[in-house]
C-alpha cells in the first residue's frame, strides 16, 4: 500500500532540509523549561505504569533525535521513529547508542500493548484533520494499560492550516495544522485514550503561536473509557 500524498511531501520536504534543521535545532528543549518539565512528568508517568519497567518508548517524529535522547538520560528504554531517511540518518549520527528508524505514526509497525509511553512533540502538526483519528487509535494499541502520551502542537483560538512551499532556501511542500487543545483532547477521546494534563506556552522568542501541550493515558481495566461523542 502507497504512503497518503500528506505522508510523501512531508518526507521529501524534511529530506530537503535535514542537514540546515538539524544544524538550526540541534536540541530546542535547551532553553524550554516548560518542555523539559513536561518531559519530566511524562517520565515519572511511564514509571508509574504496572509491567512498563522494561517496555520501550517511542519518539515519534524524533527528527534529530534530541528528545530520545533526553529520554534515554532519564532512565527509559527508548527509541526514535520518523518519516524522513534523512532526519534518521543524521540522528543516528549525533547519537549512534540509541535507536531510530524510518516508519509513520499512521501505521506503526508495533504488536499491541508493547510500549510504556509516546512522546510525539510537533509531529502531528503535518497530520491532516482526517487522519487524526486513525494515527490516535493507533496510540491506544500500541500503548499498555495506563501508559501516557505527551503532544505538543502549535495552537491558536481556532483551527487552521497553511502550506509551506520554501525553508531554508529549498524548495518544499509542507503542510502546518494548528489546533486548539479542546480539538486535540477531543480527537484523543474519542480514541479511546483519556486526557490527563493541558498546557499553553505563550510564545517565546522567534515563536510566532502559543504552543500547546497535552498528556493523556490509556485508560487501565479497572478505569470506565470515554464515551465515543
Amino acid at each position: 500500500m502507497s504512503a497518503p500524498e500528506f505522508l510523501r511531501s512531508t518526507r521529501s520536504s524534511y529530506d530537503a532540509i535535514a542537514e540546515a534543521y538539524t544544524a538550526e535545532h540541534p536540541d530546542s528543549l535547551a532553553g524550554r523549561p516548560v518542555e523539559r518539565a513536561l518531559l519530566a512528568a511524562f517520565v515519572d508517568l511511564v514509571r508509574a505504569v504496572a509491567g512498563a519497567a522494561r517496555a520501550p518508548v517511542a519518539d515519534i517524529g524524533s527528527g534529530p533525535g534530541y528528545v530520545t535522547a533526553r529520554l534515554h538520560e532519564a532512565g527509559l528504554p527508548v527509541f526514535g521513529v520518523d518519516a524522513s531517511p534523512r532526519m534518521v540518518a543524521l540522528a543516528r549520527k549525533a547519537h549512534p547508542e540509541l535507536r531510530f528508524h524510518v516508519g509513520s505514526m499512521t501505521a506503526l509497525d508495533l504488536p499491541d500493548q508493547t510500549l510504556g509511553g509516546i512522546v510525539a512533540l510537533y509531529s502531528i502538526i503535518h497530520v491532516p484533520d482526517e487522519e487524526l483519528p486513525g494515527v490516535f487509535a493507533g496510540f491506544r494499541r500500541v500503548l499498555l494499560p495506563g501508559a501516557p502520551v505527551l503532544l505538543g502542537f502549535q495552537s491558536r483560538q481556532e483551527d487552521g492550516h497553511r502550506r509551506l512551499t520554501e525553508r531554508f532556501g529549498r524548495e518544499i511542500s509542507l503542510d502546518y495544522y494548528w489546533r486548539t487543545p479542546d480539538t486535540v483532547a477531543g480527537h484523543l477521546a474519542r480514541a479511546g485514550l483519556r486526557p490527563h494534563a493541558r498546557v499553553l506556552r505563550e510564545p517565546e522568542s522567534g515563536e510566532t503561536m502559543p504552543r500547546a501541550f497535552l498528556l493523556a493515558r490509556r485508560p487501565v481495566e479497572s478505569e470506565q473509557e470515554p464515551a465515543a461523542d
